[in-house]
């Protein structure tokens, strides 16, 4: 089963996204702490997109598809901005990421600690950031 959502590339549906999360993954046993988890990274991967890719610009929409399969989520973030590839990303320490005294990166950290796989892909003129979860405990 999948269920989606199309929002316009504002900070201000930041919110509109992680309630969306929220409430997907509330129809799922999964612990508090591990919902919070998830709800982190998709909002993580959105901000970026609309912040950096899509400049704020509610012209822009991004679409976000959750996908039950079995014991697995899937995650989809589907936009037509500039890519950027989560998976080519080499993962600092945290240690140097504090010792350069570095703003940014720490959030693509998170994502790529908290989520199972990370997939990214241009499809047709659209760039689609496929994020998996394990439910399997």
């Amino acid at each position: 089963m999948t269920q989606k959502i199309r929002v316009s590339c504002s900070k201000s549906n930041l919110k509109t996204i992680r309630d969306f999360v929220n409430s997907v993954l509330g129809e799922h046993e999964i612990p508090d702490k591990e919902m919070n988890l998830i709800i982190v990274a998709i909002d993580e991967v959105c901000s970026n997109l609309i912040i950096h890719s899509h400049s704020c610009n509610s012209a822009d929409e991004l679409e976000i598809r959750i996908t039950s399969e079995s014991e697995n989520l899937v995650f989809e973030i589907i936009d037509q901005g500039e890519i950027f590839n989560i998976t080519d990303y080499s993962v600092p320490t945290m240690e140097k990421v504090i010792k350069n005294k570095k703003n940014g990166g720490i959030g693509l950290i998170l994502v790529k600690k908290i989520m199972d796989r990370i997939q990214i892909e241009k499809n047709e003129g659209l760039n689609v950031c496929r994020l998996y979860k394990s439910l399997a405990r």
